[in-house]
């Protein structure tokens, strides 16, 4: 009987170390979980901040490449205004000018001749210089000259292409942006799986929660690491 009870204590003893050790096993399987959701939590507590700042970051740029544009597209139609009215200017002046030819009044003629502008007088002369007023062959006037330049002409293309160029600069930024918020999103969803997964006694599912975390987390890391960035 005394053997038989010892018997019977040995093996007590040695289930009891058995669940001793599986708890022990279990108890650092678990740390070890609880190590890796708290780094995911802090990746994703960095990557959102990182991607809030970047969206807010091109968000201004997009703000201000449309004043931009919209400053430039104000130059250019007061350019466009300015070139108008000297292209008037000098019609105005041309008309006179044959009016006063036609009437053999030098005098006059040579009058208008001074008041052209002088960005206008190159084409002027080379016109001139064909006999409009005998010549039926004679270019339609100075303006169709290759002498013919409007500087304010010239500058307000310019100013619109500027504009449409900030434009597009602008639009290219906001899209920059929406694509940090679509980072964060999914950011978003990782922490969500994250701290689902720690609400669940089942290891298993813990576990696998954690993993479906880890590898959807990749995606915004990689998407942070490509996109373009300003600081």
């Amino acid at each position: 009987m005394g053997e038989r009870g010892g018997a019977n204590i040995e093996i007590a003893h040695k289930l009891n170390e058995g669940e001793e050790q599986g708890t022990e096993h279990k108890s650092r399987w678990l740390e070890a979980l609880e190590i890796i959701e708290a780094i995911v939590l802090a990746l994703v507590a960095i990557a959102t901040a990182w991607s809030g700042y970047q969206a807010a970051q091109w968000d201004g740029r997009q703000d201000e490449l449309y004043a931009t544009s919209t400053r430039l597209r104000v130059e250019a139609q007061g350019l466009q205004t300015r070139s108008g009215q000297e292209q008037m200017y000098n019609a105005s002046a041309v008309a006179e000018w044959i009016k006063a030819q036609a009437a053999g009044n030098q005098k006059v003629a040579q009058l208008f001749e001074r008041r052209m502008l002088p960005e206008f007088r190159p084409a002027f002369e080379a016109w001139k210089g064909t006999d409009p007023l005998n010549n039926p062959n004679a270019p339609a006037g100075p303006a169709v000259m290759p002498e013919y330049h409007n500087a304010n002409a010239e500058a307000a293309v310019k100013r619109g292409e500027e504009a449409t160029e900030a434009f597009e600069q602008g639009a290219a930024a906001r899209r920059i942006s929406d694509k940090y918020v679509r980072v964060t999103v999914v950011l978003a969803t990782v922490l969500l799986l994250t701290v689902i997964s720690q609400r669940f006694k089942t290891h298993s599912v813990r576990l696998g929660l954690a993993i479906v975390a880890f590898l959807l987390l990749c995606l915004p890391i990689y998407r942070l690491m490509v996109l373009p960035h300003l600081y």
